[in-house]
């Protein structure tokens, strides 16, 4: 599994380092990291509590394809691979009395739409709308502080076979941004039925609704080097 996940990090930084190089009138493609922190909205069977902040600084990286209109108004669309998850420290088997903290990951494959307004080579905001796809689901138990199980599924029925999305954010000078999204989907398929060793079935995740939201810094998002040092004559329609 961990050489899969390596082979699809290799695959999109080739695919980052060459979308980076090219430019070409008003529509030019770019790529940048992410760096998450997430939370969730949660409604465990009716407890709102045990919600933990979850730091995942890897591995999100996000290609775009962008089209300026003009120095006012731009739109863009891409292909983001993505680590969003969320930490809760109040989790409850359905046949058990006691409590455990619960660590649960997605790795996801992105399609977002999105508009930009503002100034194109300095300050804008932008939003838009994003459907994800899971690929990689992991889930890990810990008791008393100690980690009791962990495992990892590929395109595992826990979750949805989608996530619909929604994004806002404001695009710094020179690359930083900042960026707020929210899952409109809950996190897990509250149909999905476990059996468990004594033969029985459960469904572990059908009173847990949790949408995750996440603040994060993206890093050359928008913008590379070329756009705002570079004035040549075939790169003055864009800059402006």
């Amino acid at each position: 599994m961990k050489s899969n996940i390596y082979t699809l990090f290799i695959a999109f930084m080739l695919m980052a380092g060459a979308a980076t190089a090219q430019n070409n009138g008003g529509f030019y493609t770019t790529s940048g990291g992410e760096m998450i922190f997430s939370f969730a909205s949660i409604d465990d069977n009716g407890s709102e509590t045990g919600n933990i902040i979850r730091w995942s600084p890897v591995f999100n990286l996000q290609m775009l394809g962008n089209y300026d209109v003009n120095r006012g108004i731009g739109f863009f669309s891409g292909i983001n691979i993505r680590n969003v998850g969320f930490i809760y420290d109040n989790y409850q088997y359905p046949d058990a009395e006691n409590t455990v903290k619960k660590k649960f990951r997605n790795y996801t494959v992105g399609v977002p739409f999105g508009i930009k307004l503002g100034r194109m080579d300095k300050m804008f905001l932008y939003g838009g709308y994003e459907i994800e796809f899971p690929l990689n689901y992991k889930e890990k138990t810990f008791e008393n502080e100690k980690k009791t199980d962990k495992f990892n599924v590929w395109f595992s029925n826990r979750v949805p076979a989608m996530y619909h999305t929604f994004m806002v954010g404001i695009q710094f000078p020179y690359g930083g941004n900042l960026k707020f999204k929210y899952y409109l989907t809950n996190f897990h398929n509250k149909d999905f039925t476990e059996t468990l060793s004594d033969g029985s079935q459960v469904k572990p995740y059908e009173f847990l609704n949790a949408n995750v939201f996440y603040i994060s810094l993206n890093f050359a998002l928008f913008k590379n080097d070329d756009f705002y040092f570079k004035s040549s004559p075939e790169n003055k329609a864009r800059v402006y």
